[in-house]
């Protein structure tokens, strides 16, 4: 295997065929010490989180796999603490798609003059690209065909598979009495044929999640989740 890149929760290397292992950290992202799904730097190493992350990651692949959902999963390793996926290309430099369900986080931060914490908001979808230097800005649809990234209708199916997905996400942690606020994807297209997959993870590391008004945290998330 050859390190392709070193990111900041997982490090990926390249298979054959058009696959790449991931490789998942104890690292998380936060600042100050603090976790936080939506911060570019990593603020703290929590020991189990990468193979925590890893159990969440391969339970919701495979549900999503049951609904006929397209992703890059191919297989994980527990005891490695490492996933084969689909090799897939980017969009642009990277998005993210947030979808939000209550107001918290980010979204507080910039709209807490028209909003109080926790409101609803109707699994709202939003879009970031990937870039620390200045923050992973929000980026419109327009934008977005205007700097040749994604067209207004790859665009309008991102954000319809995307309110699917977390649908399917949110109903599981239901069955839990686990609430989603909010949590982050990414998606790309398979290298080899071209489809657009979810990509990277689906874990307490990327979405915040509440129980009876609390807070979960992402290893507390995995054991009362699954059971651990």
């Amino acid at each position: 295997m050859n390190l392709i890149y070193k990111g900041k929760t997982k490090d990926v290397y390249s298979l054959e065929q058009n696959q790449v292992l991931l490789k998942f950290k104890d690292d998380v992202t936060g600042e100050n010490g603090v976790f936080d799904p939506g911060a570019n730097t990593v603020g703290l190493t929590i020991d189990g989180a990468g193979k925590s992350g890893l159990k969440m990651t391969q339970f919701f692949f495979e549900r999503l796999a049951e609904q006929g959902i397209a992703t890059h999963f191919v297989s994980a390793n527990l005891d490695e603490v490492s996933m084969v996926v689909k090799e897939a290309t980017p969009f642009g430099k990277g998005l993210e798609v947030i979808c939000r369900y209550r107001a918290v986080g980010s979204f507080l931060r910039r709209y807490a003059a028209y909003c109080q914490e926790g409101d609803a908001l109707d699994a709202f979808v939003e879009v970031t690209i990937k870039d620390d230097e200045r923050g992973d800005p929000t980026i419109s649809d327009d934008a977005l065909e205007l700097l040749n990234i994604l067209s207004k209708a790859d665009y309008q199916e991102l954000k319809s598979l995307t309110k699917k997905i977390c649908g399917i996400i949110k109903t599981e942690l239901a069955k839990k009495d686990l609430e989603l606020y909010d949590i982050k994807l990414e998606f790309g297209r398979d290298k080899a044929t071209g489809d657009l997959l979810l990509i990277d993870e689906i874990s307490g590391g990327n979405m915040r999640v509440y129980k009876n008004g609390s807070y979960i945290a992402p290893l507390d998330l995995e054991k009362d989740f699954l059971g651990a």
